[in-house]
């Protein structure tokens, strides 16, 4: 399938990115315990809502719904 970038090749990628300093490089991230929060980029909020997990590489909005992974998190910032 041309133009389909190998399953092999994304899982080595998200294995050698930290989503905490990927996350932290575009939103100011503060350590609550032993996850990451801030106030949401995807959405306009007062109190934060966007947690991310360092230790399972995800991030999830309970404020609008956004989750995924460090691919997904470029994606939806970067509207590519």
């Amino acid at each position: 399938m041309a133009g389909r970038i190998p399953r092999v090749f994304i899982n080595d990628l998200l294995a050698r990115t930290d989503i905490v300093d990927l996350i932290d490089a575009r939103v100011k991230l503060k350590k609550q315990g032993k996850n990451f929060h801030a106030c949401c980029p995807f959405h306009n909020e007062k109190t934060p809502s966007f947690t991310v997990n360092g230790e399972k590489q995800f991030y999830h909005c309970f404020g609008c719904g956004a989750h995924g992974n460090a691919i997904d998190f470029l994606m939806n910032y970067d509207k590519l």
